[in-house]
């Protein structure tokens, strides 16, 4: 069955704003599901085919037809890798509608857990044909109220970011789960970080990544 991620972003800034906001969730009854960290190594895709052909004998056999419909019916394909805490995670997300595949409101997505290290799933795609985009790092702090996931995060480059997501079986419900997820964020004073300023932000990240993985060190783009 396909899963439909659907999800909203909003850049905190401050370190006091991300303790405001975890204070007004846990008040809505808002609990903490998991505290990590995370290595993201997003990746630019030549080849679906070649990385179906290469990636299909590492995949659990109950995702492999989850696997081969998105590489081949998705579109604006976003391939990372993902280490939490030492659980490495292959994933890939493709766009619905006029939303990128990276940053977008709603998106197909594909997740499996890989019995490897980050090292070597990155040879893997590497050896695919595929090239790294950027390595990002972050601290999250995952909370779950009702159906709606929030994370917490503390990003290198971006600072205080929170993610407000919803996961649904159909994308038509993707409208109306956008409008559900935005009327809890009016509700908790927090904005939805547009697109286009979030695509600024990553395109400046992409572009110097290095100076950012792993630090503490913020950027702001406007």
């Amino acid at each position: 069955m396909s899963t439909y991620e659907i999800e909203i972003k909003s850049l905190l800034g401050a370190k006091e704003k991300a303790e405001e906001l975890k204070g007004k969730i846990k008040s809505k009854g808002a609990k903490l599901t998991a505290s990590n960290k995370q290595l993201n190594h997003y990746f630019i895709l030549n080849d679906s085919k070649k990385l179906l052909d290469n990636l299909s004998p590492h995949i659990s056999e109950g995702k492999k037809n989850l696997f081969e419909k998105i590489l081949k019916e998705g579109e604006n394909l976003s391939v990372r890798t993902r280490d939490t805490d030492g659980k490495v995670i292959f994933v890939v997300k493709a766009s619905i509608g006029d939303d990128t595949s990276t940053n977008g409101v709603s998106r197909m997505e594909f997740e499996d857990i890989m019995d490897t290290s980050l090292e070597k799933l990155d040879k893997l795609l590497l050896k695919a044909g595929l090239e790294y985009q950027a390595k990002w790092s972050r601290e999250r702090e995952e909370y779950k109220m009702n159906d709606i996931n929030i994370c917490l995060d503390k990003n290198a480059g971006y600072g205080y970011l929170a993610e407000f997501e919803k996961m649904v079986s159909d994308h038509s419900e993707a409208d109306q789960t956008k409008t559900e997820l935005l009327s809890l964020m009016k509700e908790l004073e927090v904005e939805e970080l547009m697109q286009d300023r979030l695509e600024r932000m990553f395109a400046h990240y992409n572009s110097n990544w290095q100076d950012y993985y792993g630090t503490d060190k913020v950027f702001v783009i406007k």
